[in-house]
């Protein structure tokens, strides 16, 4: 047995199980439907595609090696999730009242754009493929060639993500008879939005702090 592999495995998983910007952005999708909240948490996976596809490649060195640059995507990363977040806090305070069949269910915002969300709250985390980039030469074997080993630890990565967020997607969904009542919905609109306000004026404040 590989251990390195297997130790790598639970690393990762651990990753991408902690709750962030990705997780809330899925169950903020999963509330409006089921199809909308898969296909975010897929989006999340293709934001991670490229992620491991940068740090295989060694282009995230460049985030480091040009300040500047990594501060300009940390910004935009961090203005598009505040965005997010404050969607999600005007639908909280805004939300109709409930439909006819008495669930309350948000309407389906489109598997397109469901998809769009997860990606890019995914992909424009600048952190990710520096955290990588770091973490990925860490497993690598001294004997073994460095390319085949790093596409497999970043195809493990991907496949976490595939089984995590649909499955974080589904079990919200499976909840939907609670979560989409009137009430419970308007409080996870709202603790969903300020989450992400949150940790977008984190990722907002350290860009500006640097540059001050």
């Amino acid at each position: 047995m590989d251990a390195q592999l297997v130790a790598f495995t639970g690393v990762a998983a651990g990753m991408v199980a902690m709750p962030g910007a990705d997780f809330t952005v899925v169950v903020r999708n999963a509330l409006a439907s089921r199809r909308d909240g898969v296909a975010c948490a897929v989006g999340v996976a293709g934001g991670l595609v490229v992620h491991t596809a940068l740090a295989v490649a060694g282009l995230a060195a460049v985030l480091v090696a040009v300040p500047a640059l990594f501060r300009a995507i940390q910004l935009l990363g961090g203005a598009y999730i505040l965005y997010l977040g404050y969607r999600a806090l005007r639908s909280a305070l805004r939300r109709p009242a409930p439909q006819r069949n008495g669930t309350g269910a948000a309407a389906a915002r489109g598997v397109g754009r469901s998809l769009r969300q997860g990606f890019l709250t995914n992909a424009l985390n600048p952190k990710a493929p520096v955290l990588f980039l770091s973490l990925l030469p860490q497993f690598v074997p001294g004997e073994q060639q460095p390319l085949p080993r790093t596409l497999l630890l970043a195809a493990i990565v991907v496949v976490l993500a595939l089984l995590w967020f649909p499955a974080v997607a589904l079990l919200v969904d499976g909840l939907g008879g609670w979560l989409r009542r009137p009430g419970a919905a308007r409080a996870v609109e709202a603790v969903s939005g300020a989450a992400l306000v949150v940790l977008g004026v984190v990722l907002l404040a350290g860009p500006v702090a640097a540059a001050t």
